[in-house]
């Protein structure tokens, strides 16, 4: 996953538009949820916020107060400094933040917790408590009928295919999952947005 991330990088906001490989792809009301999204973000109250997996900085732009943005993938972190110039942008490994406990008020993640398997997810969720009060998770929602989760292939355009696990979510899934006080933030038909708070 970490390669096919790096690799990824220059034509992952195709995604986030529709252009590209994701041109053609049928995703009604996509954009107007995508708009949603950020206002959602957008709307949150300043606070001292750590943006795990930030990717190009697509949401990270959004946020409000004192932003650090970290990633695994060097080409993700050049993309996202240019984009949030306000935010502080780092290369970091998710399952170990190197930050001192309690560094932050909020924690958000995007399009992150759903890639981690069994194993990897109550870590994560220690290290984004250990370093945060808060925790905000940004996913895929889960489509009725549609599998929960899935390996997938992906294909880049330069040709090389990669395998991801991926999971999508209900908002009351996610918060069973999350655990602690939850706050429902978003839930449409292609993302859900979930807030913990622990203690």
């Amino acid at each position: 996953m970490r390669a096919y991330y790096d690799r990824r990088a220059a034509e992952y906001d195709d995604w986030w538009l529709g252009t590209g490989l994701f041109a053609s792809r049928e995703r009604p009301g996509w954009a107007a949820e995508v708009a949603r999204l950020e206002a959602v973000l957008a709307a949150l109250e300043p606070a001292a916020t750590l943006d795990v997996a930030c990717g190009t900085g697509f949401l990270t732009r959004h946020l409000h107060g004192t932003v650090t943005a970290v990633d695994q993938s060097p080409e993700m972190v050049a993309i996202a400094a240019r984009r949030a110039p306000g935010a502080r942008v780092l290369r970091a490994d998710a399952a170990a933040l190197p930050f001192a406990a309690g560094a932050f008020d909020r924690v958000v993640t995007s399009h992150f917790y759903g890639h981690l398997l069994a194993a990897e997810r109550a870590p994560f969720l220690a290290e984004a408590r250990r370093v945060g009060r808060e925790l905000i998770v940004v996913d895929s929602a889960l489509r009725p009928g549609e599998a929960a989760e899935a390996w997938q292939e992906r294909v880049l355009g330069d040709g090389s295919r990669h395998r991801l696990y991926k999971r999508w979510f209900t908002a009351e899934g996610l918060a069973t999952e999350l655990g602690g006080a939850t706050t429902t933030l978003h839930e449409g038909r292609w993302f859900v947005v979930v807030a913990a708070r622990s203690g």
